[in-house]
Protein backbone atom coordinates (compact mmCIF):
# COMPACT_ATOMS: atom_id res chain seq x y z
CA UNK A 1 0.00 0.00 0.00
CA UNK A 2 1.50 3.50 -0.80
CA UNK A 3 2.54 5.57 2.50
CA UNK A 4 -0.09 8.53 2.48
CA UNK A 5 2.46 12.25 1.98
CA UNK A 6 1.70 13.32 4.72
CA UNK A 7 3.03 10.58 6.93
CA UNK A 8 6.73 12.21 6.46
CA UNK A 9 5.62 14.48 8.20
CA UNK A 10 4.53 13.07 10.96
CA UNK A 11 7.72 11.08 11.06
CA UNK A 12 9.55 14.33 11.15
CA UNK A 13 7.59 15.48 14.63
CA UNK A 14 7.81 12.19 16.03
CA UNK A 15 11.63 12.53 15.35
CA UNK A 16 12.49 15.28 16.63
CA UNK A 17 9.95 14.90 19.70
CA UNK A 18 11.66 12.04 20.86
CA UNK A 19 15.11 11.93 19.64
CA UNK A 20 16.04 16.15 19.23
CA UNK A 21 18.41 18.26 21.43
CA UNK A 22 16.54 19.80 23.71
CA UNK A 23 17.62 23.75 23.40
CA UNK A 24 17.09 27.20 25.09
CA UNK A 25 15.93 29.20 22.36
CA UNK A 26 15.68 33.42 21.41
CA UNK A 27 11.88 33.11 22.70
CA UNK A 28 13.03 31.25 25.93
CA UNK A 29 10.34 29.30 25.61
CA UNK A 30 12.74 26.05 24.96
CA UNK A 31 12.61 23.45 22.14
CA UNK A 32 13.20 20.26 20.80
CA UNK A 33 15.38 20.43 17.81
CA UNK A 34 17.40 18.38 14.96
CA UNK A 35 19.59 19.65 12.80
CA UNK A 36 18.20 19.18 8.93
CA UNK A 37 15.67 17.46 7.44
CA UNK A 38 13.72 17.27 4.04
CA UNK A 39 10.63 16.30 2.96
CA UNK A 40 9.14 15.88 -0.47
CA UNK A 41 5.50 16.12 -2.15
CA UNK A 42 4.25 15.77 -6.03
CA UNK A 43 2.09 18.45 -6.87
CA UNK A 44 0.54 16.32 -10.09
CA UNK A 45 -2.66 16.60 -10.47
CA UNK A 46 -3.99 19.33 -8.12
CA UNK A 47 -2.35 17.64 -4.97
CA UNK A 48 -1.23 20.14 -2.14
CA UNK A 49 0.59 19.00 1.42
CA UNK A 50 -2.06 20.24 3.02
CA UNK A 51 -2.34 18.17 6.30
CA UNK A 52 -5.57 16.30 7.32
CA UNK A 53 -4.52 15.09 10.73
CA UNK A 54 -5.31 18.80 12.18
CA UNK A 55 -7.49 21.64 9.87
CA UNK A 56 -4.78 23.95 8.57
CA UNK A 57 -6.40 27.25 7.79
CA UNK A 58 -5.20 27.27 3.97
CA UNK A 59 -7.60 30.54 3.05
CA UNK A 60 -5.33 32.12 5.93
CA UNK A 61 -2.09 31.28 4.30
CA UNK A 62 -3.16 31.97 0.81
CA UNK A 63 -4.14 35.24 2.31
CA UNK A 64 -0.80 36.15 3.36
CA UNK A 65 1.20 34.67 0.50
CA UNK A 66 -0.79 37.12 -1.62
CA UNK A 67 0.13 40.10 0.72
CA UNK A 68 3.77 39.31 0.49
CA UNK A 69 3.30 39.18 -3.31
CA UNK A 70 1.96 42.80 -2.77
CA UNK A 71 5.48 43.74 -1.03
CA UNK A 72 3.39 45.10 1.82
CA UNK A 73 4.90 45.21 5.29
CA UNK A 74 2.28 46.53 7.42
CA UNK A 75 0.04 43.89 9.65
CA UNK A 76 -3.27 46.48 8.36
CA UNK A 77 -4.30 44.59 5.31
CA UNK A 78 -4.03 41.19 7.37
CA UNK A 79 -6.05 42.20 9.95
CA UNK A 80 -9.10 44.12 7.80
CA UNK A 81 -8.71 40.24 6.40
CA UNK A 82 -9.13 38.94 9.83
CA UNK A 83 -5.70 37.04 9.03
CA UNK A 84 -4.09 37.12 12.52
CA UNK A 85 -0.68 35.40 11.87
CA UNK A 86 1.60 37.91 12.70
CA UNK A 87 -0.29 40.93 15.30
CA UNK A 88 2.13 39.47 18.18
CA UNK A 89 4.89 41.39 16.59
CA UNK A 90 3.81 44.68 16.53
CA UNK A 91 2.17 44.47 19.78
CA UNK A 92 5.06 43.59 21.37
CA UNK A 93 7.26 46.37 19.88
CA UNK A 94 3.99 48.71 20.77
CA UNK A 95 4.04 47.45 24.22
CA UNK A 96 7.79 47.32 25.17
CA UNK A 97 8.45 50.94 23.34
CA UNK A 98 5.51 52.72 25.71
CA UNK A 99 5.27 50.84 28.40
CA UNK A 100 1.41 50.51 27.73
CA UNK A 101 -0.21 46.96 28.84
CA UNK A 102 -2.38 46.64 25.90
CA UNK A 103 -4.47 44.03 25.54
CA UNK A 104 -3.19 42.23 21.94
CA UNK A 105 -6.97 42.05 20.91
CA UNK A 106 -6.90 46.00 21.57
CA UNK A 107 -4.08 46.66 19.67
CA UNK A 108 -5.29 44.84 17.06
CA UNK A 109 -8.60 46.79 16.83
CA UNK A 110 -6.66 50.06 17.15
CA UNK A 111 -4.55 48.85 13.75
CA UNK A 112 -7.75 48.32 12.17
CA UNK A 113 -9.83 51.28 13.16
CA UNK A 114 -7.23 53.72 12.83
CA UNK A 115 -4.66 53.83 9.80
CA UNK A 116 -2.27 56.30 11.35
CA UNK A 117 -1.75 54.39 14.52
CA UNK A 118 -1.12 51.38 11.90
CA UNK A 119 1.24 53.25 9.51
CA UNK A 120 3.32 53.71 13.29
CA UNK A 121 2.78 50.67 15.14
CA UNK A 122 1.91 47.88 12.65
CA UNK A 123 5.02 48.01 10.09
CA UNK A 124 6.80 44.78 10.51
CA UNK A 125 10.18 46.33 8.52
CA UNK A 126 11.48 44.95 5.20
CA UNK A 127 10.14 41.14 5.73
CA UNK A 128 9.52 38.96 2.99
CA UNK A 129 7.79 40.67 0.85
CA UNK A 130 9.14 43.45 0.28
CA UNK A 131 12.73 41.47 -0.55
CA UNK A 132 10.92 39.69 -2.95
CA UNK A 133 9.38 41.94 -5.00
CA UNK A 134 11.46 45.75 -3.53
CA UNK A 135 14.98 43.91 -2.88
CA UNK A 136 16.96 47.42 -2.29
CA UNK A 137 19.81 48.51 -4.65
CA UNK A 138 22.11 51.38 -4.44
CA UNK A 139 24.32 53.32 -6.57
CA UNK A 140 28.04 54.82 -5.71
CA UNK A 141 28.41 58.84 -6.64
CA UNK A 142 30.98 61.01 -8.21
CA UNK A 143 30.98 62.44 -4.72
CA UNK A 144 31.63 59.48 -2.84
CA UNK A 145 28.07 58.95 -1.08
CA UNK A 146 25.30 56.17 -2.46
CA UNK A 147 22.14 56.85 -3.38
CA UNK A 148 19.10 54.46 -3.38
CA UNK A 149 18.42 52.54 -6.76
CA UNK A 150 15.67 50.83 -8.02
CA UNK A 151 14.27 48.02 -6.38
CA UNK A 152 14.54 44.57 -7.70
CA UNK A 153 11.67 42.61 -8.45
CA UNK A 154 12.72 38.76 -8.19
CA UNK A 155 9.34 37.05 -8.19
CA UNK A 156 8.72 38.78 -11.53
CA UNK A 157 12.37 38.23 -12.63
CA UNK A 158 12.47 34.68 -11.95
CA UNK A 159 9.13 34.06 -14.31
CA UNK A 160 10.57 35.49 -16.91
CA UNK A 161 13.80 33.74 -16.56
CA UNK A 162 11.68 30.65 -16.69
CA UNK A 163 9.78 31.67 -19.83
CA UNK A 164 12.85 32.23 -21.46
CA UNK A 165 15.74 30.17 -19.96
CA UNK A 166 14.00 27.22 -18.47
CA UNK A 167 17.35 25.38 -18.03
CA UNK A 168 18.71 27.82 -15.76
CA UNK A 169 19.93 27.22 -12.30
CA UNK A 170 19.76 30.71 -11.35
CA UNK A 171 15.60 31.09 -10.61
CA UNK A 172 15.99 31.86 -7.01
CA UNK A 173 13.93 34.00 -4.66
CA UNK A 174 15.82 35.24 -1.83
CA UNK A 175 14.71 36.74 1.68
CA UNK A 176 17.84 36.47 3.70
CA UNK A 177 19.06 40.37 2.73
CA UNK A 178 21.95 40.17 5.67
CA UNK A 179 22.13 44.13 5.29
CA UNK A 180 18.35 44.45 6.83
CA UNK A 181 18.25 41.84 9.17
CA UNK A 182 17.77 44.09 12.01
CA UNK A 183 15.33 46.40 10.80
CA UNK A 184 13.06 43.22 10.22
CA UNK A 185 10.44 42.16 13.23
CA UNK A 186 11.56 38.81 12.13
CA UNK A 187 14.14 37.45 9.89
CA UNK A 188 12.96 35.50 7.64
CA UNK A 189 12.61 31.53 8.35
CA UNK A 190 10.95 30.42 4.85
CA UNK A 191 14.29 32.16 3.03
CA UNK A 192 15.77 30.63 -0.36
CA UNK A 193 13.22 29.18 -3.01
CA UNK A 194 14.89 27.81 -5.87
CA UNK A 195 12.89 26.46 -9.04
CA UNK A 196 13.73 24.11 -11.63
CA UNK A 197 12.29 22.35 -14.76
CA UNK A 198 11.98 19.21 -15.92
CA UNK A 199 11.04 18.08 -19.81
CA UNK A 200 10.32 20.64 -22.66
CA UNK A 201 7.03 21.84 -23.90
CA UNK A 202 3.37 21.39 -22.85
CA UNK A 203 4.73 18.51 -20.46
CA UNK A 204 7.47 20.45 -18.95
CA UNK A 205 7.26 20.06 -14.97
CA UNK A 206 8.15 23.03 -12.17
CA UNK A 207 9.62 21.58 -9.00
CA UNK A 208 10.47 24.34 -5.87
CA UNK A 209 13.30 23.63 -3.50
CA UNK A 210 12.69 25.59 -0.45
CA UNK A 211 15.58 26.27 2.19
CA UNK A 212 13.88 27.38 5.68
CA UNK A 213 16.77 28.21 8.07
CA UNK A 214 14.56 27.98 10.57
CA UNK A 215 10.98 25.66 11.21
CA UNK A 216 8.00 25.50 14.21
CA UNK A 217 7.36 21.98 12.89
CA UNK A 218 3.80 22.30 14.71
CA UNK A 219 2.62 25.52 14.13
CA UNK A 220 4.57 26.68 11.28
CA UNK A 221 4.95 24.09 8.55
CA UNK A 222 2.14 23.34 8.01
CA UNK A 223 1.57 27.02 6.70
CA UNK A 224 5.03 26.76 4.92
CA UNK A 225 3.96 23.95 2.82
CA UNK A 226 0.71 24.89 1.96
CA UNK A 227 2.25 28.58 0.76
CA UNK A 228 5.06 26.78 -1.37
CA UNK A 229 3.22 24.78 -3.26
CA UNK A 230 0.71 27.27 -3.42
CA UNK A 231 3.38 29.77 -5.09
CA UNK A 232 5.13 26.86 -7.28
CA UNK A 233 1.32 26.14 -8.46
CA UNK A 234 0.45 30.01 -9.33
CA UNK A 235 4.26 30.39 -11.12
CA UNK A 236 3.68 27.19 -13.22
CA UNK A 237 0.31 28.22 -14.35
CA UNK A 238 1.83 31.50 -15.04
CA UNK A 239 4.49 30.07 -17.25
CA UNK A 240 2.19 27.12 -19.20
CA UNK A 241 3.81 24.46 -17.25
CA UNK A 242 2.76 21.57 -15.02
CA UNK A 243 3.45 21.58 -11.28
CA UNK A 244 6.37 19.46 -9.95
CA UNK A 245 7.49 18.41 -6.74
CA UNK A 246 7.77 20.49 -3.76
CA UNK A 247 11.43 19.50 -1.75
CA UNK A 248 11.24 21.59 1.76
CA UNK A 249 14.53 21.38 3.18
CA UNK A 250 14.60 22.69 6.93
CA UNK A 251 18.05 23.45 8.86
CA UNK A 252 16.95 24.19 12.59
CA UNK A 253 13.99 22.12 12.80
CA UNK A 254 12.13 22.09 15.85
CA UNK A 255 8.99 21.44 17.76
CA UNK A 256 8.60 24.40 21.07
CA UNK A 257 8.46 22.20 24.47
CA UNK A 258 4.78 24.34 25.30
CA UNK A 259 3.50 22.42 22.25
CA UNK A 260 3.17 18.90 23.90
CA UNK A 261 -0.30 18.43 23.86
CA UNK A 262 -0.86 19.57 20.23
CA UNK A 263 2.02 17.30 19.60
CA UNK A 264 0.89 14.01 21.33
CA UNK A 265 -2.54 14.21 20.32
CA UNK A 266 -1.41 14.79 16.63
CA UNK A 267 0.57 11.77 16.76
CA UNK A 268 -2.26 9.67 17.54
CA UNK A 269 -3.99 10.68 14.59
CA UNK A 270 -4.17 9.07 11.19
CA UNK A 271 -3.58 11.47 7.87
CA UNK A 272 -7.17 10.82 5.78
CA UNK A 273 -8.05 11.90 2.53
CA UNK A 274 -6.14 13.73 -0.25
CA UNK A 275 -7.22 17.66 -0.62
CA UNK A 276 -6.55 19.37 -4.12
CA UNK A 277 -6.53 22.75 -5.09
CA UNK A 278 -8.28 24.15 -8.17
CA UNK A 279 -6.93 27.56 -9.23
CA UNK A 280 -10.04 28.90 -11.33
CA UNK A 281 -9.01 31.70 -13.04
CA UNK A 282 -5.39 32.30 -15.10
CA UNK A 283 -4.56 36.18 -13.83
CA UNK A 284 -2.97 38.53 -16.29
CA UNK A 285 0.65 38.47 -13.90
CA UNK A 286 1.57 36.77 -10.89
CA UNK A 287 0.69 39.61 -8.70
CA UNK A 288 -2.94 39.88 -9.57
CA UNK A 289 -4.23 36.34 -8.11
CA UNK A 290 -7.21 36.98 -5.42
CA UNK A 291 -8.59 34.91 -2.90
CA UNK A 292 -11.68 33.78 -4.76
CA UNK A 293 -9.03 32.20 -7.55
CA UNK A 294 -8.73 29.29 -5.06
CA UNK A 295 -10.54 26.21 -4.26
CA UNK A 296 -9.90 23.40 -2.12
CA UNK A 297 -11.25 19.91 -2.56
CA UNK A 298 -12.29 16.93 -0.63
CA UNK A 299 -10.56 18.40 2.60
CA UNK A 300 -12.34 16.68 5.71
CA UNK A 301 -9.53 17.27 8.83
CA UNK A 302 -9.60 16.49 11.71
CA UNK A 303 -9.93 19.19 14.40
CA UNK A 304 -7.68 22.02 14.78
CA UNK A 305 -5.34 21.46 17.80
CA UNK A 306 -4.31 25.25 19.12
CA UNK A 307 -1.44 26.12 20.91
CA UNK A 308 0.72 29.69 21.38
CA UNK A 309 2.92 31.26 19.44
CA UNK A 310 6.45 31.80 20.27
CA UNK A 311 7.29 35.15 19.88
Amino acid sequence: MKTHPEEQYLALMRQIWTQGSERIDRTGIGTRSVAGAMLRFDLADGAMPLLTTKRVYWKTATREMLWFLTGETNIRPLVLQGVKIWNEWPHARYVKETGEDIALEDFVQRIADDADFAAKWGDLGPVYGKQWVDWPTYRYRPDGLYEKGEGINQVATVVESLRTSPGSRRHIIEGWNVAELDRMALPPCHKTYQFHVAGEGPEARLSCMLYQRSCDVALGLPFNLWSAALLTRMIAQQVDMQPGELVWMGGDVHLYLNHEHLIEEQLTREPQGHPSLEIVRKPETIFDYRIEDFVVHDYAPMPPIKAPVAV
